[in-house]
């Protein structure tokens, strides 16, 4: 697959943490980015647009990214969720990984970590 084709979802609860990491991405060369503010958004759009990855934060109003990450496992057992957090990172950590998650990065997330997951995917 090239990075041009990939789907990616963003799901924070703030909009400025989303926007750094959709301009991250599209420097990348990534086109199709969809945004999600809390974990019930990122359920449904996943469900709606199947996207090749999800960058997750953990902490989050109405459900948290652990939360939805159980659920989007639920529905696809091979999602590739990026769960990103920067409180209580060890305790979420050993979470994420029980829950699934594909990756965990440290909040605020380098250009440098997006990379790195992006050619992940890529390579299979």
């Amino acid at each position: 697959m090239n990075i041009s084709e990939l789907k990616v979802l963003i799901c924070d609860d703030s909009i400025l943490v989303r926007k750094k990491l959709a301009d991250a991405l599209k420097k990348e060369g990534i086109v199709a980015i969809f945004e999600a503010k809390d974990g019930v958004q990122a359920v449904e759009n996943y469900k709606t647009i199947k996207p090749d990855l999800v960058f997750m934060d953990i902490v989050m109003p109405v459900k948290t990214g652990l939360d939805a990450l159980v659920e989007i496992r639920a529905f696809d057992a091979d999602a590739k969720v990026v769960m990103a957090s920067t409180i209580g990172t060890q305790s979420h950590l050993v979470s994420a990984i029980k829950a699934g998650a594909y990756e965990f990065l440290q909040k605020p997330v380098k250009d440098d970590d997006i990379k790195k997951v992006l050619a992940k995917v890529i390579s299979g």
